[in-house]
């Protein structure tokens, strides 16, 4: 059965916190591609992927089941939520970082693509990549939401949109006032993007 309707999660929630289980199975089933797959995209390791992807549906019961969970029915950007922060830890306790491919667009992920380099090159390359992460976080979280999504994830704007519950304009909006204030980010920390 196929579901799309943001009221279905919301619906399953509320099973599932009154005490049927089979209703987790289902927001399992419904989101396990979506979810294993940007943490697969992030990591690029099958193994830890899967280990994250656990992770992140055992707090999401965690949470649930302590009555923490207040998302109303918008289950899929909290899930992402969770597998996007838990992504982020084990980067930074195993001190790495994700890649970043630009798009088709220029916007400020184009300067940092790989082109073959030789290793002071590629070391550059990763701190500018670290310096770009971290300043992502300085963005307002739905700006945040939509460049983590569409760069990290891959996902058109019509996901996005339809994953965040609003329209493809006001996702491409979000995309860039983000790439916007990014680069005011940039500026203001003095990161430099070329070699």
């Amino acid at each position: 059965m196929m579901y799309k309707k943001e009221e279905d999660d919301q619906v399953l929630v509320s099973r599932y916190l009154a005490g049927d289980e089979s209703a987790f199975d289902v927001l399992l089933r419904k989101h396990k591609n979506r979810v294993f797959g940007y943490i697969n995209m992030m990591v690029k390791d099958g193994q830890l992927a899967e280990d994250i992807f656990q992770d992140v549906f055992v707090k999401a019961v965690q949470t649930m089941k302590r009555g923490a969970y207040n998302e109303e029915g918008k289950f899929l950007p909290w899930i992402m939520r969770i597998a996007h922060n838990m992504v982020i830890d084990t980067f930074r306790r195993n001190k790495r970082y994700p890649t970043v491919d630009g798009g088709p667009e220029f916007d400020i992920f184009n300067v940092i693509k790989d082109d073959g380099k030789n290793v002071d090159e590629e070391m550059i390359e990763d701190q500018i990549k670290h310096d770009v992460r971290k300043l992502i976080e300085f963005l307002p979280e739905e700006q945040k939401t939509v460049l983590m999504m569409r760069h990290y994830s891959g996902m058109s704007f019509k996901e996005i949109a339809e994953d965040t519950n609003v329209s493809i304009n006001t996702a491409l909006g979000r995309m860039r006032y983000a790439l916007i204030n990014l680069r005011k980010l940039i500026e203001e920390h003095n990161v430099a993007l070329t070699r």
